[in-house]
Order: C-alpha cells, then sequence, then structure tokens
C-alpha cells in the first residue's frame, strides 16, 4: 500500500456538510505510509464536533482493513503569521453576543463552555463584560487568579473551563466606570498577559450592545465566529439585527442565531406558554440565511443554576439541559464547517 491508495480510500470519505469527498475539498493534508504505520493529518479544525467526529470514523471504517497501525491528527492552517497569534495557543474563538440586555447572553455563554467542556474540549470563559460581569457568580467561582514570577495571570478554573473576568480584579460591589480608551487597554491586557495554554474554544461573554468592548475584540482577536443570542420577541430580533450587522462590517463569520426563553412549560398542567412570542429567532435565523442553533425554554431551573453557580448544561436529567447540550454540538459543528470551508478555499 502506498500514498495514493490511501488517498483512493480516503476518496470514499464525504463531508456531511460540504456535500464533497474530503480529498477533493483538500481536507487531506498529508498521509504517510511506512512498514508499520499509516500516518494522515486531517484539516478538522472543530475538536469534539460530533460532525467532525464522524469525519474522523469514517476514515478508520475507509482503513478499516489495513495490516499496519493507523495515526490519525488534526490541523487546520490559521492563515496568520507568527506575529499575528494574540492567541497562539487558542484554536478557537466564540465570540457570544446579543443587541440588547435582558436576553440571558451570558447564561447561554457559561452553558455554551461549560457544554463544550462537558464533550471534553479545553476551554476558556472570557467575561468580557466588563461593566457588568457576573461570569464567576455564574459557575461559583471563588479562588482569585495567581501571578507568575513574570507578572502573568493564570486564571482559576470551574467545571473544567479557565475563567478570566473583571469581576476577579475589582471591588465586589465596585462599579467600572470607564471611558473607550480603557476599555480597549483593559480587555487587551486580559487576553494577552493570561496564562491561557492549549484550548480548544475560548467563548468570550460579550456586553450587549456594539460599543467599545466588541470593537476591541474583533479588531484585536481572530475570532471564529460568533453566536447571537435573542428571544422571540420583535423588540429584541430588531436589536439582534444590529449586532448582526457589526459582524458583517468586520467579515466576522456568524455560527448561528440562539433563541433564548423560547417558551415556559407549566410543571401544574403541561401545557406550554409563549410568554415572548413564538419562532421570532428561528424567523430571523431563516431570513439571514444563518443557522438555527436551537430554542431555550424558559425555565425557573435556568436561574436557579446561574445563581447557585451549577450551570444547567451539567445536568443530565434536564430536559432544558438537553436543549444547551444540542446547541453546544450545533456550535461546534458550525465552527468546524467553517474551518474546513476556509481550508478548501484556500487549496482550490
Amino acid at each position: 500500500m502506498d500514498e495514493e491508495t490511501v488517498l483512493d480510500r480516503l476518496r470514499s470519505v464525504e463531508d456531511p456538510d460540504l456535500g464533497e469527498d474530503i480529498v477533493s475539498l483538500g481536507l487531506v493534508n498529508d498521509v504517510s505510509v511506512t512498514e508499520e504505520r499509516v500516518s494522515i493529518s486531517l484539516a478538522l479544525g472543530a475538536p469534539y464536533s460530533p460532525n467532525e467526529t464522524a469525519i474522523a470514523a469514517d476514515v478508520r471504517e475507509a482503513l478499516s482493513d489495513l495490516d499496519r497501525e493507523l495515526d490519525l491528527s488534526a490541523e487546520v492552517e490559521s492563515g496568520l503569521s507568527p506575529d499575528e497569534e494574540v492567541l497562539p495557543g487558542v484554536e478557537n474563538v466564540i465570540a457570544v453576543a446579543s443587541g440588547k440586555g435582558g436576553v440571558g447572553k451570558s447564561t447561554v455563554a457559561v452553558n455554551l463552555a461549560a457544554g463544550l467542556s462537558r464533550l471534553g474540549a479545553r476551554v476558556g470563559l472570557f467575561d468580557a463584560d466588563i461593566y457588568g460581569p457576573n461570569v464567576p457568580r455564574m459557575v461559583d467561582a471563588d479562588q482569585r487568579p495567581q501571578a507568575t514570577e513574570e507578572e502573568r495571570i493564570i486564571p482559576p478554573e470551574k467545571f473544567g473551563m479557565k475563567l478570566m473576568s473583571m469581576d476577579f480584579l475589582v471591588g465586589k460591589d465596585d462599579p467600572v466606570i470607564w471611558r473607550g480608551p480603557m476599555v480597549h487597554k483593559v480587555l487587551t491586557q486580559l487576553w494577552e498577559d493570561v496564562e491561557w495554554g492549549q484550548l480548544d474554544y475560548m467563548v468570550v461573554d460579550l456586553p450587549p450592545g456594539t460599543g467599545d468592548a466588541q470593537l476591541t475584540l474583533l479588531q484585536s482577536v481572530p475570532v471564529t465566529g460568533a453566536v447571537i443570542v435573542t428571544t422571540p420577541q420583535e423588540v429584541a430580533i430588531d436589536d439582534a439585527r444590529k449586532g448582526l450587522r457589526m459582524f458583517g462590517r468586520h467579515d466576522t463569520v456568524v455560527l448561528g442565531i440562539a433563541e433564548n426563553m423560547s417558551g415556559f412549560t407549566c410543571p401544574d398542567c403541561g401545557s406550554t406558554h409563549d410568554v415572548f412570542g413564538k419562532g421570532g429567532g428561528e424567523a430571523f435565523a431563516a431570513e439571514n440565511e444563518l443557522p438555527y442553533l436551537g430554542g431555550i425554554p424558559l425555565d425557573p431551573s435556568v436561574r436557579t443554576g446561574g445563581d447557585e453557580g451549577k450551570p444547567i448544561v451539567l445536568d443530565e436529567e434536564s430536559p432544558t439541559g438537553e436543549a444547551f447540550r444540542t446547541l453546544s454540538a450545533n456550535v461546534a459543528n458550525n465552527v468546524g464547517v467553517t474551518k474546513r470551508q476556509k481550508q478548501s478555499q484556500r487549496r482550490r
């Protein structure tokens, strides 16, 4: 068996999202064959994405009759020079945004990060909402960051996630009153001066709106993609459009729309009540030809989990936890689609 024979076998493996085989798409970085081993490097850039896991499984199946060991690895070109790598150990940066406050954006960010960690990924959760940081409370993180001798920040960890928030660095009840240049400086220092290590995903909880923090992130960090959070009601959808336009102006991929508070199921009578309307987020996604990541029910246990620092995505018995687990898988899948599309375009 030689490299060309291996490539012929790999032409039977189809990318479930892009609709072509992985060889034609340019998703095979390298094939090496020795008497003891076949080594294959694949352009898969979303660790623990269900669809990329399936691609790897199909590759193993296509080569299951080998009389030698199969070694699979994954690597996607960043397209950046070493000097441009702001976060060299971070593979994917996911921004979670909303056009307005009160839609549960931080709840989605925390449960998305915890959901990705639950899958086995190495995750960082960056609370960029400097005016109202509340991520530490939502994961019950009371440990403060430590510092190295080189004065770099070591982030605390909770639920397998590395955490950073302004809440760690200011007094518990102290207001943060900063103008734009100060926002830019502190955010830049926080992600550049933190020992993040090797991460598969960094989830960034942005403040509501389209202000200084959002612009600093988009201008300073190579964001893989954004998740826009809304509720079904029209006033929230109107503001979500502003966020969509902001990401469009900065050529940032929108990974999809998440609809929070999508319906309340009465625990007594079992009937569902559309407190904030119905289907607005899904219709908004369809209108803009964007993925719909799923709807999260209006569930008191989400509030309880946030107040007590226990993300509901980790509750294996909860239907709402399952909705967040579906959302996390959809986001990971769409990160993979984004990375594989870019890789394929560079190689064609």
